[in-house]
């Protein structure tokens, strides 16, 4: 027999350090477009970079940032109905 469950306590541990990681992955994505923005560097190297961080580079964190904050909500939100249904 398969059991399924989950600790609420740990769940909503886990959502909230899921929201948290936004904030680190935003940071990320400031701080490289702040640097490559002051940088200066000319060629093809550098209109690779940028065209990659600017295409899919920066959609991936984005994707990134949407997934912790759908992952995080859902782990709350099953959290809170847990201990719903549990009791005290």
């Amino acid at each position: 027999m398969t059991l399924y469950g989950a600790n609420p306590d740990e769940l909503e541990r886990l959502g909230t350090t899921l929201h948290q990681q936004i904030a680190a992955v935003d940071a990320v994505t400031a701080v490289v477009t702040q640097t490559l923005a002051g940088t200066t560097w000319m060629g093809p190297a550098r209109d690779r970079f940028e065209h990659d961080w600017q295409g899919s580079f920066r959609s991936v964190l984005t994707r990134l940032v949407e997934a912790f904050a759908a992952a995080g909500a859902d782990c709350t939100a099953r959290a809170h109905d847990l201990r719903r249904v549990m009791g005290p």
